[in-house]
């Protein structure tokens, strides 16, 4: 499905923002290690306070011997989708930089752009266990688990359950309601 075609801007941005989105459906193919390490030196370039760059990843492979425990890390809801991803990844953020979380979604937003651009989808979740990620994955306690995110190539919708088949594009509320020149 070709994400142009359902969304659309009234403003020049940039194509590569109306198609980004995050389906549920993959391929179950692990995710090449080469393509995965260029997800991540995406991230590496994103901008950061100070340039702390406070955020950390940690991944597996469709596969190895962590692919398990990295499912199991999920919320029920978002393991039964995306256990059919080629990598799942783990967010983190420095809490010792006072925008951590700010920066970490700058490097995820990085991360799900180049993934676009290498024809796969990334899929953000906050749907996680975090204690259980810090304790499973041993996360220093300075490292605030943020989310999880799934990477893969597009996958068949009908091999998800009805309740999920909505693998289509969202829309975004009009600007006028996202921003304020001035005073709120």
């Amino acid at each position: 499905m070709n994400a142009l075609l359902t969304r659309h801007s009234t403003l020049p941005v940039d194509p590569l923002f109306l198609a980004r989105w995050s389906p549920r459906a993959f391929d179950g193919v692990a995710l090449p290690e080469e393509d995965l390490l260029t997800l991540f030196e995406a991230a590496r370039w994103a901008p950061s306070a100070y340039n702390k760059q406070p955020w950390r990843f940690l991944y597996a492979l469709r596969g190895d011997a962590h692919w398990a425990t990295f499912v199991a890390l999920l919320d029920p809801f978002n393991a039964s989708w995306a256990q059919d991803a080629g990598a799942l990844i783990f967010l983190l953020s420095d809490s010792n930089s006072p925008t951590h979380r700010f920066d970490a979604g700058a490097a995820w937003s990085h991360l799900a752009l180049q993934a676009h651009q290498l024809g796969y989808q990334a899929h953000a979740m906050g749907g996680i266990h975090h204690s259980a990620v810090r304790n499973e994955l041993a996360v220093p306690k300075h490292l605030h688990v943020e989310i999880g995110i799934a990477v893969g190539a597009l996958g068949d919708p009908t091999s998800l359950p009805d309740t999920l088949r909505r693998e289509i594009p969202s829309d975004r509320l009009p600007l006028d309601q996202l921003i304020n020149r001035g005073r709120y």
